[in-house]
Formats: C-alpha cells, structure tokens, sequence
C-alpha cells in the first residue's frame, strides 16, 4: 500500500515563470498568487512570471515566490486529490509545508518569510560568508574538514541533503580552508557556491532573533498533516514548537537526509515534490532506491504524475 508525503523545495530551486501555467489554467492557483499580491502590497504574479533572475535572486524577493509558486501548485494537486499523509519542506520549504498543514495561515507566512529573507541576507556584511558543497564523502569526514579548518574562522556544516553530499558554511576564509582540506580528504568535488550569506550557521543566530519577533505575532493552528522539522528531523509534537523551532532553523543544520529516513522508516514509498526544480527529487534518490519519488513544477509533471498515482 502507498503512503504519500509531499516535500516542499528552499531557496535556490526558483526560475521566471514558476507556476505561471497553473495560474492560466487553474483557479486555486490564481487565488493563492492573489493572496500573495495583497499580502505583500506587490504583483506576485509580476515577481514570480515576468520579474528577472537577478530580482528572484534576492533573498526577500526568493522567498515569499517559491512559497507562492508551490503553495499554488500544491492547492490545484489538493483539488485533483492528492492527499499526503506527511509533509516536509528544505529550509525555506518548511513554511509551505506549514501552510500545506493549515498550522500557519498563508497569508502570514508569505509575509514573514519576506522578512525572513531580509533579515538572513543583512545579519552577516557582503562578502564575509559563504557556502560550500562537498560531495563524495561522508559527514564524519565533512564534520572533522570544519573542525580542523575553525582555526581560521567559523565554519559549519549546513546542510546534509543525502548520502555523500553536504553543503558548509561559515566564513569565506574557514570554508576555503574547509574545501581544501575536504579535497585532501578525497572529496570528488569541494566548491564554493555562489551565495552571499552562510545560511543555516551559529552566525544568523541575530537573524534568527529577529525573526523570533515577526513569529511571535503568527497565529499558530493545529496541524492537519504531519509536519517533520529540519532542526529535529522529526515529527512536530505541538503548535506551540513551531516558533521555537523556526527560529532555531536560521542558525541549526538543516537534517534533510536524517527527516527523509524518518519518513521512510515510517513507512512512506511515495514521495512527491511540489514546486520549482526537482533538487528534492535527486536527493531522494540518493536516498534510497526503494522509493518512488515524482515532482511537480509544470502542468505536464503533474498530469504525469497522477497517472502515475492513479488518480
């Protein structure tokens, strides 16, 4: 018997023109891209369909399109009857999975993740952060890179996405020192990425605070569908960890790999990406190889795969 979880993708997976067929064609999703409008006091649909890759890419602007683009999707999903029984989200992901799980109202997340965008790209100065993918070693490996490398400043890992990929960050000196050492190590590949800020690192803790107000005026409501948190890689207990939680998401790790297996250790075959890119989709796979895992960015992908889940 199929179990179904829907994952939600973060910052990075956004391109113009996300979601624009879905608003053409289907009616939840032109509500939701209006609700964004008149939350945000701006054209999300202008932001999100006909904006430029350098307007998307600023972290404000990224956030609230990717939770606009992929909440739409996932409303004309919901209408054609997809019913998951958990939901996940990558970092900025996890807000549409809130969302999804009615425990945050739309409306609010939309306009803290703009805030929360902007609070993540001004707590560390241009040009003193950075991140790094290391792929082709394990975390123990990852891990003792960033110990070793501290001596020249922070540097954290980031992100465990899957199997032998994880991403660092931390000071640009500490991580090319990290990505030296990970090379050294027998790393197939140690590169900088070209981010602006070290997300997800002890050095956002003051975004993270900052971000504590803005959440301290969200209404929180019980969840409809299982919601797993990238700090604990588990399953949230009570509304009342959500604020908590969120704001130490700033500055923790997100355990991607570690809440994947605990969905599949649950019982979970079927995994579906909503949203732009299909990054979520390859970690998936990376995963484990006795899953099926589909993603959504188009109205083609979609038709897809509901023929493929029968539905």
């Amino acid at each position: 018997m199929n179990k179904l979880a829907v994952l939600f993708p973060g910052q990075g997976a956004q391109y113009v023109g996300m979601g624009e067929d879905f608003a053409k064609e289907y009616e939840p999703a032109r509500r939701i891209f209006a609700m964004a409008s008149e939350a945000m006091g701006y054209s999300m649909e202008n932001l999100c369909f006909s904006s430029s890759d350098e307007e998307l890419k600023k972290t404000e602007n990224t956030q609230p399109a990717i939770l606009s683009a992929s909440y739409a999707i996932y409303k004309v999903l919901e209408e054609k009857g997809i019913k998951p029984q958990a939901v996940a989200g990558l970092s900025l992901g996890e807000y549409t999975a809130h969302v999804a799980s009615g425990s945050i109202d739309f409306s609010d997340a939309v306009k803290i993740v703009k805030k929360r965008g902007m609070y993540m790209q001004e707590e560390v100065p241009f040009g003193v952060g950075t991140m790094a993918a290391i792929l082709g070693l394990g975390r123990e490996q990852v891990e003792e890179a960033c110990r070793v490398a501290s001596e020249y400043g922070i540097v954290e890992p980031a992100n465990y996405n899957c199997p032998m990929q994880l991403v660092i960050a931390g000071e640009v000196k500490a991580v090319e020192k990290a990505v030296e050492i990970a090379k050294k190590f027998g790393a197939k590949k140690a590169v900088i990425l070209p981010v602006s800020a070290p997300f997800h690192t002890t050095m956002l803790m003051g975004a993270g605070a900052k971000l504590e107000k803005e959440l301290e005026c969200c209404k929180y409501n019980e969840f409809s569908i299982p919601v797993v948190s990238n700090v604990t890689s588990t399953y949230y207990k009570y509304k009342d960890d959500i604020k908590e939680l969120l704001v130490k998401q700033v500055s923790n790790p997100v355990l991607w790999e570690d809440s994947m297996k605990q969905l599949i250790d649950d019982g979970f075959n079927v995994f579906l990406e909503i949203g732009p890119g299909d990054s979520l989709s390859k970690f998936a796979k990376r995963i484990s190889k006795d899953i099926k895992i589909l993603n959504v960015s188009s109205i083609k992908d979609m038709d897809k795969a509901l023929e493929t889940l029968e539905i």
